[in-house]
C-alpha cells in the first residue's frame, strides 16, 4: 500500500480507538487524577493512558516511524516519517466535563504535514483528511465557508500561557471595529476543524504547538481554504503563529496577526 495511504487509514483507526478510551475516561471525570502544568494548562492521568495507547500502536505498526507527542518524550524517525499526538486536545474541558476536547493525530514527512485525523468523540465527528486527497467529516467532502468578510460569521481565535495579553486584545479589538465576532471554545485543533467545515470562517493564534494544529491545518488546506505556510519540521521542534482561513478574508486575517502578534 502506499506509503500515505496506509498511515491515512491508520490514523483513522487509531483515533477512534483512542477516543473511545478518553471517553470512558470522560464519563467518569470524578476519579481523574489532575496535575497542573502552567496556567490553563493541565494535564490528566487520561491523556497519559490514551497517548501511550497511541504510542504502543504506532510502535506495532511502524516501528521505524518517529513520534512527536504532548505529554511524553519524542521518538526520532528512521523511516523518514513523524507521528505527532495530541491524545486529548482540550483537557481544560474534558475535566471539566464539558464535550468540547479531541483526539489528534498528524503525520509528517519531507517537511510537509501529509495526514491529519481529529476525532471529536462526544458526537461522533471525526474529521480527517490526507494530502491532496480532500477534506472530510464522517466520510463526507467538506469544504471552508463561503463567507463574504470578516462580519460574515465567527472567528476563532486562540490564546494560551504563551500570548501576550495585549497582542490578543489587540487582534480582537480590531477584529470587533470590522464587525467581526470571535469564538473559543480552548480546543485549537477542533476549533481548526470548524474552519474546515465551515462552522467558522477562519482562525488566528500567536503561537502553537505542532499537536494541536498540524492536522487542522491539512484539513483547512484541503478544505479549500488558505493556511499560512511554515516548515512542518520548524513547527515540530518550536511551533509557531497560527492564521488560517476563508480565501476572501485570508489576506485580512494575515495583515491583523501582523499588527497585534507580529511577525512569527
Amino acid at each position: 500500500m502506499d506509503p500515505q495511504k496506509s498511515r491515512y487509514e491508520l490514523a483513522k483507526s487509531l483515533a477512534s480507538a483512542a477516543g473511545v478510551l478518553a471517553k470512558s475516561h470522560f464519563q467518569s471525570i470524578t476519579e481523574l487524577r489532575v496535575e497542573k502544568k502552567g496556567a490553563q494548562d493541565l494535564v490528566s492521568n487520561a491523556d497519559v493512558e490514551v497517548e501511550t495507547f497511541i504510542r504502543k500502536r504506532l510502535a506495532d505498526m511502524f516501528p521505524e516511524d518517529g513520534i512527536v507527542g504532548e505529554e511524553q518524550g519524542n521518538k526520532p524517525s528512521q523511516s523518514g516519517w513523524t507521528w505527532v499526538i495530541d491524545p486529548i486536545d482540550g483537557t481544560a474541558n474534558f475535566v471539566s466535563g464539558i464535550p468540547a476536547w479531541c483526539v489528534v493525530l498528524a503525520c509528517v514527512h519531507d517537511d510537509t504535514t501529509k495526514v491529519g485525523v481529529v476525532y471529536e468523540p462526544c458526537h461522533g465527528e471525526m474529521f480527517c483528511c490526507a494530502l491532496g486527497q480532500g477534506a472530510f467529516l464522517n466520510d463526507v467532502p467538506i469544504q471552508v465557508a463561503e463567507t463574504r468578510g470578516l462580519d460574515d460569521g465567527s472567528l476563532g481565535v486562540g490564546m494560551n500561557g504563551r500570548s501576550p495579553r495585549a497582542a490578543i486584545v489587540k487582534f480582537i479589538d480590531r477584529l470587533m471595529e470590522l464587525g467581526g465576532v470571535f469564538y473559543r471554545n480552548a480546543s485549537g485543533a477542533l476549533m481548526l476543524s470548524y474552519v474546515a467545515s465551515g462552522r467558522l470562517i477562519g482562525y488566528a493564534e500567536p503561537h502553537m504547538n505542532a499537536w494541536d494544529c498540524l492536522a487542522g491545518q491539512l484539513l483547512i488546506a484541503e478544505a479549500g481554504g488558505h493556511v499560512e505556510q511554515q516548515s512542518a519540521d520548524r513547527m515540530l521542534i518550536s511551533g509557531g503563529r497560527v492564521v488560517a482561513g476563508a480565501p476572501v478574508i485570508f489576506d485580512q486575517l494575515i495583515s491583523m496577526a501582523d499588527a497585534a502578534f507580529g511577525d512569527d
